[in-house]
């Protein structure tokens, strides 16, 4: 199923994915999600023409999930005191192979 055990549709390598499907996706997305959800949405985009909307939604898309897992967000009005959700701090978490 390829990861899209909610929306099966999804691992059907027939099915068009749509720019709302994309959005969907990126919708509920939260740092510590975020690369996981980059990389189904890079799996529904990869054979689509560099000119398709999905496409140029979904790449779109996998700029601010890195954003997101890089940096963390804060949400709504930011209180004095309030710290973002943390982002992955993949520089603390990188080792050498």
């Amino acid at each position: 199923m390829s990861g899209n055990s909610e929306r099966p549709e999804l691992a059907d390598p027939a099915h068009r994915v749509t720019v709302d499907e994309i959005r969907e996706l990126v919708g509920p997305a939260t740092p510590h999600f975020a690369l996981q959800i980059r990389q189904r949405i890079a799996r529904l985009i990869g054979g689509l023409p560099a000119d398709e909307e999905a496409r140029i939604e979904g790449e779109r898309a996998i700029r601010r999930l890195e954003q997101l897992a890089e940096e963390g967000v804060t949400s709504g009005i930011v209180q004095e005191g309030e710290q973002p959700l943390p982002s992955l701090n993949l520089g603390a978490h990188r080792t050498e192979h």
